[in-house]
């Protein structure tokens, strides 16, 4: 028989042996089965309807991969961090993805002034990240260096073939002679978008009668759309966030200022109409990365799927979202490693990926070569107009 000492010894030893074998896994997964991603996103602020959409778009990719066995042999679970829509909260969100939940690779900010202000932290830290739709070439080229930011993707094209596209459309397909532009002046996508818009519309011919600027939260846009409508531009180019482009226009309307309104990807939420006004919205054209509408398989598949989870349409922030956490799994797969360097490696080295938002490759400065939508507001809902290719 044993002494009581021993049998204190032998109950120890069996504790220590449950819990290594709790340890081993059984019913759950090891922490070394899980591969940890991360998102750095708007989920509070002026663009959180943005950053809700993106989110929901990552989190489908990763549930129908987990789906399927994971990748690499392992499943993927993602940790959103709210930037609360302020460039100066993305860099504070990005170091604790990295240094508290150990994340191998982010799904980046939507805003480009957000995943700028966390550059700096991916580069020290040596994690890629993507964002869905950052669309400002300061994005991925450090403009003090001229040099590729290494760890820093988007998904998206970028703010000069964006701009080219609207004022193309302005000057062929509205036959547009003149111009005023109404620019975010707190907002790099939207001052690049100005920028570029204005280089092609008078490279085409056109003339640029009006430049005014507001600042995000402005809610009161009178006094300068009456002294822009004295100026009787053909078309108005207003690439803000819906908040502000939605009461823009409402009050542009108001001021019997009816002329086309044209804008970029930021206007793409369910809340620009809510905010501006069905009615009010005709006779207006915006940018984008893909539509619902479209008929290729891709679209239509993520689209049922998306609507079966969320029970809503998704719109393009969802889709490239998708699309971008789909690329850094895609690259994991071609690494056959979940470590983050050789991630990017891969991730710089993708062509022709048939993405839901179209066939996406990267260029030498980690921008998507890719198509672009514009869509037509008509009686407060987005109807596809023409599909430009780059």
């Amino acid at each position: 028989m044993l002494s009581n000492k021993s049998n204190q010894i032998l109950s120890i030893l069996l504790i220590v042996a449950v819990f290594a074998l709790a340890g081993c896994g059984g019913g759950g997964s090891k922490p070394a089965d899980v591969i940890k991603l991360g998102a750095n996103l708007e989920m509070t602020g002026t663009n959180a309807t943005f950053g809700s959409s993106a989110s929901n778009g990552a989190k489908l990719a990763i549930k129908e991969v987990n789906a399927k066995g994971g990748v690499i042999g392992k499943q993927l679970t993602l940790t959103v961090a709210d930037n609360k829509s302020e460039a100066a909260e993305s860099a504070n969100a990005m170091q604790k993805l990295i240094s508290q939940d150990k994340v191998v690779a982010i799904i980046a900010p939507i805003a480009s002034s957000s995943v700028i202000a966390g550059a700096q932290v991916l580069q020290d830290s040596k994690v890629p990240a993507i964002s869905p739709t950052a669309s400002n070439p300061k994005v991925t080229v450090d403009p003090a260096t001229g040099k590729v930011r290494d760890f820093v993707f988007r998904a998206a094209f970028i703010d000069p073939f964006q701009g080219s596209v609207m004022a193309n459309f302005a000057s062929k397909s509205l036959k547009a002679k003149t111009a005023a532009l109404y620019i975010d002046n707190s907002s790099d996508y939207a001052k690049g978008l100005g920028q570029f818009f204005k280089e092609t519309f008078t490279k085409n011919g056109g003339t640029i009668v009006s430049e005014e600027a507001y600042l995000q939260k402005d809610t009161d846009f009178k006094a300068t759309l009456t002294k822009m409508k004295s100026k009787n531009p053909d078309v108005i180019f207003a690439p803000g966030y819906y908040q502000e482009v939605g009461m823009l226009i409402k009050q542009a309307r108001e001021l019997g200022l009816n002329v086309p309104v044209l804008g970029g990807d930021g206007w793409d939420s369910a809340k620009l109409p809510e905010i501006a006004g069905a009615q009010a919205l005709n006779n207006s054209f915006f940018s984008n990365h893909y539509t619902p509408d479209d008929s290729s398989p891709a679209v239509k598949t993520f689209v049922e799927n998306y609507k079966k989870e969320y029970n809503q349409t998704p719109d393009a922030f969802a889709a490239l979202a998708y699309d971008a956490t789909m690329m850094v799994i895609k690259a994991m797969e071609r690494a056959n490693s979940a470590d983050p360097v050789k991630i990017k490696d891969e991730l710089a080295k993708t062509k022709d990926y048939d993405a839901v938002s179209g066939k996406i490759s990267l260029n030498a400065t980690h921008d998507a070569v890719k198509s672009a939508v514009i869509i037509e507001m008509k009686d407060g809902k987005q109807t596809f107009k023409e599909k430009v290719n780059p």
